[in-house]
């Protein structure tokens, strides 16, 4: 298993925005800014993680994968009740710009190889026991063996 815990704000794979023509070619950017630092941070962590294990080749095989988001608890939200992080931004957004970040550090050849999710969830700072103490995720990939 491969364990990964990024700290930061995650950011949504949001929509892309028009921004004109070159060549030919219509330009398309993140319509949000908070993607480009949330993917710089998820880079950085899984660049050190494969570092450290001697730069080993992508993963090229089927995965399960498990992501818990912690994201920052909204200030008109309870202090002493556990409330569900059901608002905005969108699970799978959040797992599409970090699944982009990891193909990008090499992690795997291609988030293609995700077959299955173990977990995917976002939560607040203490009320779960796989929350960080601060804004960021953990990511655990599994590789899933083929059957006898």
């Amino acid at each position: 298993m491969l364990r990964i815990v990024v700290y930061g704000e995650p950011a949504p794979q949001g929509s892309k925005k028009f921004v004109g023509m070159i060549n030919g070619h219509g330009m398309l950017v993140e319509s949000s800014k908070k993607v480009k630092p949330w993917r710089q941070d998820v880079i950085a962590a899984a660049v050190k993680i494969r570092e450290d294990a001697g730069n080993p080749d992508p993963l090229d095989c089927a995965l399960s994968v498990r992501m818990i988001f912690t994201l920052p608890k909204p200030k008109s939200a309870p202090k002493r009740k556990r409330i569900y992080a059901m608002r905005k931004p969108d699970v799978s957004k959040l797992a599409r710009s970090t699944e982009d970040a990891l193909t990008t550090a090499g992690i795997w050849s291609d988030d293609s190889r995700v077959a299955e999710y173990s977990r995917l969830a976002k939560v607040y700072p203490g009320e779960d026991p796989d929350a960080l103490n601060s804004p960021g995720v953990i990511i655990e990939i599994t590789k899933i063996e083929a059957p006898a």
